[in-house]
């Protein structure tokens, strides 16, 4: 697989992981996990969005 092919594996296999991480808060009851795990997705899903525009050269890395 490609370089290119790779990376878009990798931030969509990213952005699941933060939409389960994001379901698994809606469906717990104790407040404290739901805020964890609603955190915990929304670094993942910055993360991919950041990830995706550097490599499209949107933006560049902080120095």
């Amino acid at each position: 697989m490609s370089d290119s092919g790779e990376f878009r594996e990798r931030l969509q296999h990213m952005r699941e992981k933060a939409r389960e991480l994001m379901a698994a808060a809606e469906d717990t009851n104790d407040p404290a996990k739901r805020q964890q795990l609603q955190e915990k997705a929304r670094r993942l899903q910055s993360q991919s969005e950041q990830e995706s525009a550097m490599r499209s050269g949107d933006i560049y890395p902080s120095e």
